[in-house]
């Protein structure tokens, strides 16, 4: 099992990952170090253990909102399949109902024909 060392807010850590995913474990802290970077930036020195927390609750909030809108697109993306499944049900029936408007108009074409042919 490969590993890797990462840097977060200065101090490094050996961390353990699946094969091939040491690059993305990499860019996980890199993004890890950013926040507490900006933390501490906005905060000062008000504690490893808390700006790490602070940390975690920031990315938690993202991941909660990414899965919020992931949820609202699927929503969506469920009731545009549901009304395009319905508009094609409704061209359907407007397809049929032509095509029987059709075979009458043609039934009395063929009985006009028919009574002209006749009388001449």
């Amino acid at each position: 099992m490969p590993q890797i060392v990462v840097t977060i807010d200065g101090k490094t850590y050996r961390m353990a990952c699946a094969e091939g995913e040491e690059k993305h474990l990499e860019t996980l802290a890199a993004d890890v170090d950013g926040k507490i970077a900006e933390l501490r930036q906005s905060f000062g020195q008000i504690g490893d253990l808390r700006l790490t927390v602070m940390a975690a609750i920031m990315a938690t909030d993202q991941l909660h909102e990414a899965r919020r809108r992931l949820n609202e697109m699927e929503t969506r993306a469920a009731a545009d399949g549901e009304a395009r499944a319905a508009s094609e049900a409704g061209g359907e029936s407007v397809r049929q109902e032509y095509a029987r408007d059709l075979d009458e108009t043609a039934a009395a074409l063929e009985r006009i024909t028919a009574k002209l042919g006749g009388g001449l």
